[in-house]
């Protein structure tokens, strides 16, 4: 199925977004038996179903105008970036300077390829993260699989 970009989805629905305060953060089209377009949502405070409910409805019609599926039918969804959604911007990772986050690693580094830590800076191409007050790793970003805001369960 031909489908329009990522890019252009995300900027014509942006516009939209801007008028109710939020940040269209990701657009994600899944083809197969039933394709799917999930509009990836954020705000300051988070995003709650009320909010991802209002989203849907402002955008509903306009999308249908854009048509991104050159006329094949497709389901909309529209949703929370979700509390353990890996960082994929360099807003995700800028924003969380200084915060506790958890890294998958692709090679181990000192036998361990999970580790959680402060994430103290990033620049693009490597990310470095103190784990402890004596450890603090420099980590090429070729060698991460994940990056996620760390979830405490207590």
């Amino acid at each position: 199925m031909k489908v329009k970009s990522n890019a252009e989805i995300k900027e014509f629905c942006q516009e939209i977004a801007n008028g109710l305060n939020l940040i269209v953060a990701d657009v994600e089209f899944k083809q197969g038996k039933n394709p799917s377009l999930t509009i990836f949502i954020d705000k300051e405070g988070g995003v709650d179903l009320d909010t991802c409910e209002l989203f849907h409805r402002a955008i509903d019609e306009p999308i249908d105008q854009l048509d991104p599926t050159f006329g094949a039918p497709y389901t909309l969804n529209v949703s929370s970036l979700g509390i353990d959604r890996p960082f994929k911007s360099d807003a995700d990772f800028n924003s969380h300077i200084g915060e506790r986050v958890e890294v998958k690693l692709v090679n181990s580094i000192k036998g361990k390829k999970f580790y959680d830590g402060i994430l103290t800076s990033y620049d693009g191409k490597v990310i470095t993260l103190k784990v402890d007050e004596k450890t603090t790793f420099t980590i090429d970003l070729k060698n991460v699989v994940k990056v996620n805001e760390y979830i405490d369960f207590i």
